[in-house]
């Protein structure tokens, strides 16, 4: 018998495949060319090097995902920033209705002129925030 034959009569193992890739190239690197290709390989995020120079050879679209802990830790501190100013605002509110409420009007003026100044205060603060915001977007997002 032929040995095709063989095979398509053997019924253990692995199914053929119907197009097996067994056509093979090589292609060797200086020390700084295999650097980049496994920093490439590992932006890429894929598990085979075989897989990764197929895709870069034929031009298809190689995902890289690079995580920067230091923008996530800026956006998470913003995050943090706008629930207390959210929190303060509501704060703001229930003290101004208190303070009508329990003190007489030239005692509550008093009061309101304090919590006016640090409310300034905390507008600038709030500003400075906002220019660091743009100042961080015009220098990490660049397109």
């Amino acid at each position: 018998m032929s040995e095709n034959r063989k095979k398509q009569l053997k019924k253990t193992g692995r199914p053929l495949k119907k197009d097996p890739a067994n056509i093979r190239y090589t292609i060797s690197f200086n020390e700084h060319e295999h650097t980049r290709f496994l920093a490439l390989f590992d932006k890429s995020g894929m598990q085979v090097k075989a897989h990764f120079i197929t895709s870069c050879i034929f031009d298809k679209t190689i995902k890289t995902i690079q995580i920067d802990k230091g923008t996530v830790d800026f956006y998470m501190r913003l995050t943090s920033f706008h629930s207390q100013f959210r929190s303060i605002g509501v704060n703001y509110n229930q003290i101004v209705k208190l303070l009508y409420k329990n003190f007489s009007e030239k005692k509550a003026g008093a009061f309101l002129y304090k919590l006016e100044k640090q409310t300034a205060e905390m507008a600038v603060l709030c500003q400075k925030i906002i220019q660091l915001s743009e100042e961080f977007d015009a220098n990490y997002f660049k397109k």
